[in-house]
């Protein structure tokens, strides 16, 4: 099988823990190198990667890397975008792609005149029961989409050097770390967004980012949302639900939401044709049927799905440059709303 030779900028974190490892069990995937500034040659000999770069500009220079994978902290993105587009290598890149929508526009626009293809990091569309929720609802399953709720939070406190701490690096806390990749689930199950509403607030940790983000959205064809992302919920006390809801029966989902492959996932399905209830009665058996799904690494599936449009010669569809602009946007209006107090139309 033909493969795309990949680098990758900033081998800790995220990517050491996951994406790597994902990376490497794609099919058409080859790892040529990594660079971080902190344990490079430990992450290479983890690995088994040949190559080991502590600076950008060497890894960008290789010209045996065809594609780039960009895990850094969130400030430095633009820069290494553009870097990585004028050698001509393609981008897969952490979210947020960028700190604001007019950089993300920059770093489009840098990919676009260069030719190359630019992908940005919300792989939980990738996740099986996600795919198979996208597949349920455009089969009309649930009838119309009447209201999700989707739930991602963590205990985070203070750590020295945390980038996502510290809004100059990383944008925010837990709205633009964590709530923007369930915004982009949303608009990829029921989407697009048309308004929102937001309130942050740091309300346990110490930190200058937020540590607490409640979102409300109205969704294109007047369907409601809610996103609850907190960095001061013990990781125990969270059972990180999906929840959607239509005219015709509801999709449940629990543990899916972040960076693992499993869950569950349970439906009910065929409703809405009956007169109304008089009785009311909530405390009783309903029949919910457990809904499999595939146990798809989402790492691996969005470093194998990128290669395949390298491939290709074929524009991402999923997490491309267009849909990278529109979260972004969509993500200033929350901060902006939870400035003011004011509902932001998109």
């Amino acid at each position: 099988m033909a493969k795309v030779t990949f680098g990758v900028i900033g081998a800790g974190g995220i990517a050491r823990r996951k994406t790597i490892p994902g990376m490497l069990a794609a099919p058409n995937v080859h790892l040529e190198a990594v660079m971080d500034v902190a344990k490079i040659d430990e992450i290479a000999a983890e690995f088994g990667v040949g190559k080991a770069y502590t600076r950008v500009e060497d890894l960008v220079a290789d010209p045996a890397i065809q594609a780039v994978y960009i895990a850094s902290p969130a400030n430095l993105h633009l820069a290494q975008i553009k870097a990585c587009a004028a050698a001509g290598k393609h981008v897969l890149c952490e979210k947020p792609l960028t700190l604001t929508a007019a950089e993300a526009r920059e770093a489009v626009a840098a990919c676009r005149q260069h030719g190359v293809f630019l992908q940005e990091g919300y792989m939980m569309k990738f996740h099986g029961a996600h795919q198979a929720i996208q597949r349920l609802i455009a089969a009309g399953r649930l009838g119309k989409i009447v209201y999700i709720r989707a739930q991602l939070s963590c205990w985070y406190p203070p750590i020295p050097g945390a980038w996502r701490q510290d809004p100059a690096k990383g944008g925010g806390g837990s709205l633009i770390d964590m709530a923007t990749h369930l915004y982009d689930l949303i608009d990829f199950f029921a989407g697009p967004v048309r308004r929102v509403v937001a309130f942050t607030g740091n309300l346990v940790q110490d930190y200058r980012s937020e540590d607490a983000a409640t979102t409300l959205l109205e969704l294109a064809d007047g369907g409601h949302a809610t996103v609850d992302t907190f960095f001061c919920v013990p990781d125990e006390s969270s059972r990180t639900r999906l929840e959607i809801y239509g005219s015709r029966g509801s999709i449940f989902t629990e543990g899916t939401i972040g960076q693992s492959v499993g869950g569950q996932m349970e439906g009910i399905f065929g409703l809405g044709d009956t007169g109304y209830d008089a009785s009311q009665n909530k405390d009783v058996a309903r029949t919910f049927q457990p809904i499999p799904f595939d146990p798809i690494n989402p790492y691996t599936a969005e470093c194998a799905a990128f290669a395949d449009c390298i491939l290709k010669g074929e524009a991402p569809v999923i997490n491309g440059a267009d849909n990278a602009i529109r979260t972004i946007e969509l993500t200033e209006k929350a901060y902006a709303s939870a400035r003011d107090g004011r509902v932001r139309t998109l």
